[in-house]
């Protein structure tokens, strides 16, 4: 299986060049069964990735792009009156799938971004009172551009939370654009992609990834580390208990994903700024929006590391 984890994150790698922990990133919250969001400037690969993804395991995958007059019911889906049948007939949206791309969320009202709140958590849809399950895996992958780009809904706290993790793309280096120019002016290497993995392989990834121990000082380093983020003193608000949920999820998926049936303290480490710095609000009196990644990676450095060969 590990072969097969790395032939997908190369697959990811070809479409969107010298973005490889992007790519473990997002195959990572995928097997932790999480939902991520993709923050950055228009055209450095966010859409791509997530497409690359879909194409190399072989999922269902459809795309939303939000705009301010798209509705919640262009989301999930609507009851619509069949003249033949005399009966109304419930028409899915384009939440039925594996991967969802919602792209450009935060161009979307706040009315059509909540409609994803249950989505997200629940993994289901209640329209007119019936409960529609989605299908299994499911992952939602939003992109957003900054919030001083115009146009822009800022997300709702209780959407935030919702996302296992967020990530910037960045600029790629320069060798890495000049392979991007070679390979894309001959062609997309999105249409090369091939699946690495069967749907079944990866309800079975994420099944295995369940069982991966974590040991009690491992709990108690995340339930640290939570509590730091709550008491520091340039936090407004620290980590919700779903959000050190998540961050406890995501390690054990990316244990599973290195080769491990148990975690160990760097797990934790490398995935807490991916899977905190969103949840916290901190003073905007004295630090911007931005300020949170590295308020987080301080309060981090400021936590115990469980030390001992007891993860085992």
């Amino acid at each position: 299986m590990l072969d097969n984890i790395e032939q997908t994150i190369e697959c990811i790698s070809r479409a969107v060049k010298g973005k490889r922990t992007a790519a473990e990133m997002a195959l990572t919250c995928l097997i932790a069964q999480g939902h991520m969001l993709i923050e950055d400037i228009p055209g450095v690969g966010k859409t791509t990735m997530v497409k690359a993804l879909a194409r190399s395991l072989g999922l269902g995958f459809n795309r939303i792009q939000f705009t301010p007059d798209v509705l919640p019911s262009d989301v999930t889906g609507v009851d619509i009156y069949n003249q033949t049948e005399k009966k109304f007939v419930y028409m899915k949206g384009p939440v039925f799938t594996n991967i969802l791309l919602a792209d450009e969320i935060n161009r979307a009202t706040p009315k059509t971004q909540s409609s994803l709140l249950e989505v997200m958590e629940e993994r289901q849809v209640t329209v007119d009172g019936a409960v529609y399950k989605l299908p299994y895996p499911f992952m939602v992958m939003a992109t957003q551009n900054p919030i001083d780009f115009e146009g822009t809904f800022v997300l709702p706290e209780s959407q935030l939370d919702r996302f296992m993790m967020k990530i910037s793309m960045g600029y790629p280096q320069r060798s890495s654009e000049k392979e991007m120019l070679d390979d894309y002016l001959e062609g997309n290497p999105l249409d090369e992609i091939v699946p690495v993995l069967s749907a079944d392989e990866v309800k079975n990834m994420i099944e295995d990834a369940k069982d991966v121990f974590m040991a009690p000082e491992i709990k108690e380093y995340i339930l640290d580390i939570g509590e730091a983020t709550r008491t520091c003193e340039y936090v407004s608000y620290g980590v919700s208990p779903r959000g050190l949920l998540l961050l406890a999820r995501a390690a054990k998926a990316f244990a599973y994903m290195e080769g491990r049936d148990y975690c160990i303290p760097d797990d934790v480490k490398k995935l807490a700024p991916y899977v905190l710095p969103h949840r916290i609000i901190i003073k905007s009196v004295k630090f911007n929006r931005g300020d949170a990644k590295s308020i987080t990676d301080e309060i981090i450095r400021g936590v115990r590391v469980p030390r001992g060969e007891a993860y085992v």
